[in-house]
C-alpha cells in the first residue's frame, strides 16, 4: 500500500530532504491523564527519502524531535540539509537521533 506520509520504524535510519513545512493542530489523547489536548505540529514536505524521489508529508510530533530541528527551520535552511532521523524506543520512551548532512548541489 502507498502513504502519502513517510513513517520511522525503531532502529532504522530513514534519509529526507525537507522543501517546505506548515503546522497542523492535532488532537492527541494524553497517555497519563487520557485527555484530549491539541497540539501545534510540524509537518515537513518531503521530496526525497532515503535517496528516491518522493512526494510526502512527514509530521514530527515529538518535542524532542522538533526541537532539534528548529535550527534548521530558520530562514529554511532545511533546504540545504539532508538528514537521516532514527527512531529509538517506543510510546513515552522515544528518543530521536538526526543527523544533518549538507545537500550536494544538483547540476
Amino acid at each position: 500500500m502507498f502513504a502519502n506520509y513517510v513513517s520511522l520504524y525503531p532502529d532504522i535510519p530513514c534519509r529526507m530532504h525537507f522543501t517546505d513545512r506548515y503546522y497542523v493542530d492535532r488532537d492527541i489523547r494524553d497517555g497519563e491523564s487520557g485527555r484530549l489536548k491539541t497540539l501545534k505540529t510540524l509537518v515537513m514536505w518531503t521530496d526525497e527519502v532515503n535517496s528516491l524521489p518522493a512526494a510526502k508529508t512527514f509530521s514530527v510530533l515529538s518535542q524532542q524531535l522538533q526541537a532539534l530541528l528548529d535550527p534548521y527551520l530558520i530562514d529554511h535552511a532545511y533546504r540545504t540539509w539532508d538528514f537521516i532521523i532514527t527512531k529509538n524506543g517506543s510510546g513515552f520512551t522515544t528518543k530521536f537521533k538526526l543527523e544533518a548532512i549538507p545537500r550536494q548541489q544538483r547540476s
